[in-house]
């Protein structure tokens, strides 16, 4: 595997929410389809099996109307603070693109704020960087309106 920045993503960003609630929203598909995706998709379906060797499958749904497929499979869950997983894109044929890897940490960060640092590897290029990169960072935003708001603590 590569560790040359071309072909690895991280974003952090730091969530008015305690760790908890943040690890919450991103485990449990009640929190994720009010978050998930980038501005503009609706998450259409979401299957979780949060657990090591469980399997994700998420489909996002453009204003278009177009579906976008992820899935990966959990490599390891320590809660509330790590996610580590596989992640590839499915094509129309249900067929999987290049995988990645993917980690995200949640960490406390003063009182009642939590840094979440996503980690995203081993990208093809940096154009396939690239296109990751804008999904996450809108996605996270709409993570950080949710968390904001009272959610089931």
């Amino acid at each position: 595997m590569s560790q040359h920045a071309e072909h690895e993503l991280v974003v952090s960003r730091v969530f008015d929410a305690p760790r908890s609630i943040v690890f919450k929203a991103w485990t449990e598909p009640k929190h994720l389809a009010r978050w998930w995706a980038p501005k503009g998709f609706t998450l259409a379906a979401c299957k979780l099996d949060v657990r090591s060797d469980g399997v994700f499958r998420f489909v996002m749904r453009s204003a278009e109307g177009r579906e976008h497929t992820v899935q990966g499979v959990y490599k390891e869950i320590v809660e509330p603070k790590r996610i580590v997983s596989t992640w590839a894109r499915l094509d129309e044929n249900d067929k999987s693109g290049p995988e990645t890897d993917l980690a995200i940490t949640f960490a406390e960060h003063g009182r009642n704020s939590t840094k979440l640092t996503l980690r995203q590897m081993t990208f093809e290029s940096s154009a396939a960087r690239d296109s990751h990169k804008a999904g996450w960072i809108e996605s996270l935003e709409r993570l950080a309106e949710y968390v904001s708001k009272a959610i089931e603590r």
